[in-house]
């Protein structure tokens, strides 16, 4: 395995990277800040400070930070829920800061709706795009059978267990119109051999399709398993530390996690995060 030097590299502005065919994200000196609160008589606290990473078309990418570094304030910029204060937000080559809908998005937990069945929580992106509800119906069914859920139709979400459910939101967000996915922490709420199962489901219906994705993650092994590039984050105001090309080749499988290329990448990342710890201070995530 190459030195750690060859792989990750500090990163500035992307806009001069050239490509064929743009890139499915592009964030390119992206500052964020929030109010101050009065009674500590703070100014603006600046959450993001030129951030810029990129998502190729049909890549895997995951960003991995302390918490309150704010990589949840970074999917709600890219969501078009918050408007950064500098910098730009393009999706296939097209500025789209600010602007809603142009996305599918996992948060940390289900967020199914309870009063909705199975089959018509997943149809639910469907029809907000306009499908007939008969092909969106049919197509709901097609996939709970592909993901393992054939009979679970009419159930809802409180009758499934937490992996059931993440499976459930994942397909909904995969069945969505929207080429970037943006997952947020979908795992962390599992136990762990749920969750260890939840990657390989998730892998191997990525490998599948090669939907854009955007990953959030705590976990550095879970983003060396998943992801073709890592972006690491420092602690509040975030910057890019470092852009590492994962260099495992796919398909990847949990062994991998035991050897030796695999340990000191994951180590070294370990320490780069422990740094970035240390000097922050944390925050609004």
């Amino acid at each position: 395995m190459k030195a750690m030097s060859n792989l990750a590299k500090p990163i500035g502005g992307v806009a001069g990277l050239a490509s064929a065919t743009p890139p499915a994200l592009e964030l390119e000196q992206v500052d964020m800040s929030y109010p101050g609160t009065k009674i500590r008589g703070e100014g603006r606290l600046q959450v993001l400070d030129q951030v810029s990473l990129q998502v190729k078309q049909g890549r895997f990418v995951s960003i991995i930070g302390p918490s309150g570094s704010g990589k949840s304030t970074l999917f709600h910029l890219i969501g078009g829920l918050l408007r950064p204060d500098g910098g730009h937000i393009r999706m296939n080559g097209q500025e789209v800061a600010g602007l809603l809908g142009h996305v599918s998005y996992m948060p940390q937990q289900p967020a199914l709706f309870p009063w909705r069945t199975v089959e018509q929580n997943v149809m639910l992106a469907q029809e907000i795009s306009g499908r007939p509800k008969k092909e969106a119906r049919a197509a709901a069914r097609q996939w709970l059978a592909k993901i393992g859920l054939s009979g679970y139709e009419r159930a809802y979400p409180h009758e499934l267990s937490g992996g059931m459910q993440q499976r459930v939101a994942f397909l909904r967000a995969l069945m969505s119109p929207h080429e970037l996915m943006l997952l947020d922490e979908p795992f962390s709420a599992l136990d762990a051999l749920t969750r260890s199962a939840m990657q390989r489901w998730l892998t191997g219906l990525w490998e599948q399709h090669r939907r854009s994705v955007l990953f959030i993650t705590h976990s550095i092994e879970e983003a060396l398993l998943l992801s073709d590039t890592i972006y690491v984050f420092s602690s509040r105001p975030a910057r890019v530390l470092r852009e590492v090309d994962v260099p495992f080749p796919r398909p990847r499988h949990e062994s991998l996690a035991g050897e030796e290329a695999f340990l000191r990448l994951k180590q070294e990342l370990s320490g780069l995060l422990q740094e970035a710890q240390q000097q922050g201070t944390g925050g609004r995530e």
